[in-house]
């Protein structure tokens, strides 16, 4: 019988981890993100505990949850060059951990990282799972330009041999588990499968059907989009090892005189309000990121880790929810919520900025601005659309000026957009609660296409 393997998935960061039962009272936790409480309670519930966690590589994209787990009693594995500087074992090519009746090998697959260690579940002799990590993913590979731009080119020729060498010899049926999947910046594919296998990959993966290194390099390089600014500061806290907190810390409750207080000394209001709400009012210069999925990945990269962050939300929010995801990567400064909310403020007499919204059949007489990404730009428009990413938006200075209609897929991200300009002192602005299907869906209306 197979063994149990359970995943976690972060819909949000697009990432998943996983809980192997080990058959023998125990459990190994793969990549975990910074909560412990999702593993010790699947744990709990096989009636396990978690004896080993592994890492594939210093992530980028969320801070682990290895260290944490240490506190709970599990071992922490993870590659030797990386470096980690907190208690661990580190693995090389070819090193084999004895895991009560299975065994776990590490295979060196540099690449995404020049650590990278994909690991090899063994029953027995048998290959019986192959937890890759950052390299072999579904339909695609992780991305090779997180470490310098002189070593992306290097390490994308590292990933081709990678799976070459290490990967595509296994056994077509051997089940592959993926860290990065469908939603993560660390990769591109799409869809909603997050586990495949040797065989499926080898007929159906574009990447793996280049027909030798330099066009498999030209392939991957040429798929690279942006990614959030704290990739590149989460590899050191992780090489560092994360603070370590057990329990998700709560919100501590901040008067509107204390809230403006903070303000006036250096604090981000981040509103996590949904945009219906964020329109109505809100406090000045404040950044609307609502709290959904996708909420760490736009905090990260819309807002300085090194100013407090002061929350605003709707009585009927998950706190708990905001903390962990500022938490898992990497914003610590969260010196509490406005209580009471924006009644609170608006009792207190403060001034609030509100902004109009409209419905896509009704767009202003006013430039349209994309800030989708730019492949979900190109994938489909409205004619005359200007596109700028929403992670540029703070520095595109050539937007003109006057009114300005402000779109993303569904309304979040546009309502995000309008606030960045909002507080540098634009004004005109009106956010589409829609996109550009929504337009589309409109009789007459047809989409652009960039090729």
């Amino acid at each position: 019988m197979p063994p149990t393997i359970v995943p976690i998935v972060d819909e949000g960061l697009g990432n998943s981890s996983y809980l192997v039962d080990l058959g023998d009272g125990s459990a190994l936790a793969v990549d975990p993100s910074r909560d412990p409480a999702p593993y010790l309670a699947e744990a709990e519930r096989l009636g396990r505990r978690i004896a080993f966690a592994a890492e594939t590589h210093l992530h980028a994209d969320f801070v682990s949850g290895s260290r944490e787990l240490s506190a709970h009693g599990a071992t922490v594995l993870g590659p030797t060059l990386n470096g980690r500087e907190f208690p661990h074992r580190g693995l090389r090519d070819g090193d084999e951990v004895a895991l009560g009746g299975l065994t776990l090998r590490a295979l060196g697959t540099p690449g995404h990282t020049p650590e990278h260690l994909a690991y090899l579940l063994l029953d027995g002799s048998r290959p019986a799972a192959l937890f890759t990590g950052g390299s072999l993913l579904v339909g695609a590979v992780a991305r090779t330009d997180l470490i310098s731009p002189d070593l992306t080119e290097e390490l994308a020729r590292a990933m081709y041999r990678s799976i070459r060498d290490r990967i595509l010899p296994l056994p077509d049926d051997l089940p592959v588990y993926p860290t990065h999947g469908a939603g993560s910046f660390c990769s591109a594919p799409a869809g909603a499968e997050r586990t495949t296998t040797i065989g499926r990959e080898r007929a159906g993966n574009p990447l793996l059907a280049a027909p030798d290194e330099n066009a498999f390099v030209a392939l991957l390089l040429a798929g690279l989009g942006t990614y959030p600014p704290y990739f590149l500061r989460l590899q050191a806290i992780n090489r560092r090892g994360p603070r370590l907190y057990g329990e998700i810390p709560t919100l501590p409750r901040l008067t509107a005189v204390a809230v403006r207080q903070r303000i006036a000394e250096g604090a981000e209001v981040i509103d996590v309000r949904p945009l219906a709400a964020y329109a109505a009012g809100h406090i000045p210069g404040s950044l609307s990121i609502a709290l959904r999925p996708a909420f760490a990945t736009w905090l990260g990269w819309l807002s300085s880790p090194d100013r407090p962050i002061v929350a605003v939300l709707d009585a009927d929010q998950d706190r708990a929810d905001l903390v962990r995801q500022a938490l898992k990567v990497g914003y610590e400064s969260l010196v509490g919520e406005l209580d009471g909310g924006m009644i609170a403020w608006r009792a207190a007499g403060f001034e609030e900025w509100r902004l109009p919204v409209v419905d896509p059949g009704h767009l202003p007489d006013a430039p349209l601005l994309d800030v989708r990404q730019a492949s979900e730009y190109r994938s489909g428009h409205v004619p005359g659309a200007l596109s700028v990413e929403l992670g540029a938006l703070a520095a595109a200075g050539d937007l003109e000026p006057g009114p300005l209609a402000v779109m993303c897929g569904h309304g979040e991200r546009a309502m995000t957009g309008a606030s960045v300009l909002e507080r540098t002192g634009r004004t005109g602005l009106a956010v589409v609660a829609g996109g550009p299907d929504d337009w589309a869906a409109i009789p007459g209306n047809r989409l652009e296409i960039s090729v």
